[in-house]
């Protein structure tokens, strides 16, 4: 329906010529735009929803249990894992997280790996690659979004979100310990009132996110950086990845464009590094992100995650 919608705005109303550049970007901010704020008011509204019927305290107390000797943290990259998104459509979930009071990490966790590895991307890697790559990208996946949440949470970032996420709010959706209203009506209408406010302060970030996306989705040639990383050098990993950060798409396309790097003699390490820079070091994301997370955090995030993929990188040249 929102593909329909996109074609529609983009061919019939601004008449635009498909296969153009400009139709191209055109069409992926429109179609981008609409699916991730829809998915961003159902996620929030759901979220409040929960806060409000669920207790958060119990939520967090679980999680945060010793005994779970960090099962937390792999619970949060297969629930990553099974979630088919982009890392900006990500992020809704992401705030519903830090909203309901999930510890950080845990979230950060799930932010990783969601972009990384899903089981669309898993079913082409397996046709194009076989068994044994799909499971070590699989294994290689969650465990940058483990160590990442882990080391993440170890830093004590809490105060690195943005404040209007952790604030509570009394008489609203509930989760702050006041009574909760008992009209049906009152709490379908305050629950609204938070998910549309969380929803328009991120927004102006989250367009021009998408319009950097777009931009480079329909004006960067196919394809414009395999001449830089053809080279069996150690350089050309880290180099991957900076290649990478101003592209944006899924893992699902970027699988092919892997295929055709390793097929040109690109070393499948860098192959993979690149794919995995796209995904989940965007620049787009980071824009969003801006809007929720303090430079710090951002900073670390970021880190982090280029670190995990680098290491990947090099792992899997040696290997292969």
């Amino acid at each position: 329906m929102i593909i329909n919608l996109a074609d529609w705005l983009t061919y019939y109303i601004f008449k635009l010529e498909e296969g153009s550049h400009l139709a191209s970007s055109v069409h992926f901010f429109l179609y981008d735009t609409v699916k991730i704020i829809l998915l961003l008011l159902i996620v929030t509204h759901f979220m409040s929803w929960l806060r409000y019927y669920l207790p958060v305290s119990k939520i967090k107390n679980f999680l945060t249990q010793k005994k779970l000797f960090g099962l937390e943290y792999f619970f949060a990259t297969i629930f990553g894992a099974i979630t088919p998104f982009c890392s900006c459509s990500s992020i809704p979930l992401f705030i519903g997280f830090v909203r309901a009071g999930i510890p950080l990490g845990v979230t950060l966790s799930f932010l990783i790996t969601s972009p990384l590895v899903n089981e669309v991307a898993l079913v082409l890697f397996w046709t194009l690659f076989g068994w044994e790559i799909t499971l070590l990208y699989l294994v290689s996946g969650l465990a940058i979004g483990m160590v990442g949440g882990f080391i993440l949470q170890k830093l004590k970032l809490e105060d690195q979100i943005a404040s209007f996420l952790t604030e509570e709010q009394c008489g609203c959706a509930g989760g702050c310990g006041c009574s909760k209203q008992k009209n049906w009506k009152i709490i379908a209408k305050n629950i609204s009132k938070e998910a549309f406010d969380i929803t328009k302060k991120i927004v102006p970030y989250l367009l021009i996110g998408i319009a950097v996306g777009a931009w480079i989705h329909g004006y960067v040639p196919e394809g414009y950086f395999e001449q830089f990383l053809t080279q069996n050098v150690w350089w050309t990993v880290p180099l991957a990845v900076i290649l990478a950060v101003p592209l944006y798409a899924n893992a699902s396309a970027v699988i092919p464009i892997i295929d055709s790097l390793v097929m040109k003699g690109v070393p499948l390490g860098t192959a993979l590094a690149f794919m995995m820079a796209i995904v989940g070091l965007s620049l787009p994301e980071a824009l969003i992100l801006k809007r929720v997370m303090k430079i710090k955090l951002l900073l670390y995030f970021f880190g982090v995650v280029t670190l995990g993929i680098i290491v990947l990188g090099f792992a899997f040249n040696f290997l292969f």
